[in-house]
Parts: structure tokens; sequence; C-alpha cells
């Protein structure tokens, strides 16, 4: 499996395959990698925040981009791997990368955009969250 990066705050788990991720041509559906990558990214996000945090921003995505690399099947055991990447302004990258043993099935890039809850509106990203973010 690709190597996270240092000085990257990461989170990892596994999956298995089910009949509900398989489409018309026996293999896991593109639409399903798109979910993996966005569930991935809201635990990701569960496990770092906290209430208090919650309770001032939520984050919107503005841009998913994925490479599909190979395919996954029924029963096929599934690794996912998420970690954040720069976060500047208010806006902050992410990383999927979904694995089925050493093989890279597909590899993705989300911008995030970080907004104010009370204005509904993107804030900057304050240090309180940037500290979340940073594995330093």
């Amino acid at each position: 499996m690709n190597k996270i990066p240092k000085n990257t705050v990461s989170h990892s788990y596994s999956l298995k395959v089910e009949s509900k991720h398989i489409d018309v041509l026996n293999h896991v559906n593109n639409i399903v990698y798109l979910q993996w990558v966005n569930d991935a990214s809201e635990i990701h996000w569960e496990l770092l925040s906290n209430d208090e945090i919650n309770s001032k921003y939520f984050w919107v995505c503005l841009r998913h981009e994925i490479d599909y690399l190979e395919q996954a099947f029924l029963d096929d055991e599934i690794t996912i791997q998420t970690w954040v990447g720069a976060s500047k302004g208010a806006k902050s990258v992410r990383v999927v990368n979904i694995f089925k043993e050493e093989i890279l099935l597909a590899s993705a890039t989300s911008t995030w955009c970080l907004f104010d809850v009370k204005t509904k509106k993107p804030t900057r990203i304050r240090e309180e969250v940037l500290e979340l973010l940073s594995a330093e």
C-alpha cells in the first residue's frame, strides 16, 4: 500500500465489498467509490473534531477528483486510507486511497471548504481547527 506522508493526520479502516456495492458489470460501481471517499472524510473528521468545534463550523466539499485504477468485486476486503493535506484560507485538501491488499484501486483528492455554523458562509480555518488537522 502507498505510504501515508509523514506529518499528516491520517486514518484507515477496512470493509468488505457487499452485494449492494456491485453494479451490472459485477464489480464495485464508481459511485460507490465516491461514497467511500465521502464516508472516509466524514469518519476521519468525527475522530478529529469535538462538540465545541462542531458547534462553530462545518465542512462542505467543493471538488472530488478520483482516479479509478483497478476493480473490486464481491467479498473483496478493502482498506481505505485518508489524510489531510494542505489547509489554507477556508479550504483544506484531503486525500483518500482505496486498496485491495497492495493494489491501489482508486485515489481521490478532495477540496473541502470550512463554513461558519451561524452565518452559513465560508470562514478562514482558525488555529483551533488547524491544530486538529496538523500532525505537528
